[in-house]
């Protein structure tokens, strides 16, 4: 059985563009998530894991879209060695069947682990431009309707910081910084 798997990283992107290279190529079956590749808990890449057999072939239009990182990506790719499943990546023209194949997914594999790396580092490093610049100020702070009096009544014992946190929608040690930030904005006055 040929079997597609697409990915997008979130649920607003569109997959047209890989379900119509997954019609080109005549897939029986394709397998899509709409999440990030930055691990292996995709819905439906381990149902699809799950599926294959002996004999099937996995097509996917890149690697990118299969694993994120180069010890995935081999363990997925030993996972289906395991089950006697072929891979192949179209834009890379890479095929498990073959030793040139082999090769060359663990070049890539690492090649594209290297690149996402160094946009991370990009990133960071624009981000501690934008710091010093006064430029970045981070996630703004999520507004809390009704703090000033559940904070009354965590501070009077009417609650606890569990109540308090759950009635406003935040984790207890979000609550807490908030309650240290709130003190300390008193205390400078």
């Amino acid at each position: 059985m040929k079997i597609g798997y697409v990915r997008v990283s979130t649920q607003e992107q569109n997959t047209v563009r890989q379900e119509k290279l997954m019609e080109t190529l005549d897939v029986d079956k394709v397998y899509i998530d709409k999440t990030s590749g930055k691990n292996m808990e995709r819905p439906a890449l381990i149902e699809m894991m799950g599926f294959v057999r002996e004999g099937d072939l996995i097509v996917t239009e890149s690697i990118s879209r299969f694993a994120r990182n180069t010890k995935d990506l081999l363990e997925l790719v030993e996972q289906l060695h395991k089950k006697k499943v072929r891979f192949v990546s179209q834009k890379e023209n890479i095929d498990t069947d073959t030793p040139t194949g082999k090769f060359m997914l663990t070049v890539f594999g690492a090649v594209a682990e290297l690149e996402r790396e160094y946009i991370r580092q990009r990133q960071k490093e624009g981000i501690e431009i934008a710091k010093e610049q006064g430029k970045y100020k981070g996630r703004p702070a999520k507004e809390l309707n009704g703090f000033e009096d559940i904070y009354s009544a965590w501070k009077s014992g009417k609650i606890t910081a569990a109540g308090a946190s759950r009635q406003l929608g935040i984790s207890r040690s979000t609550f807490y910084r908030k309650v240290a930030g709130h003190e300390n904005k008193g205390t400078a006055e």
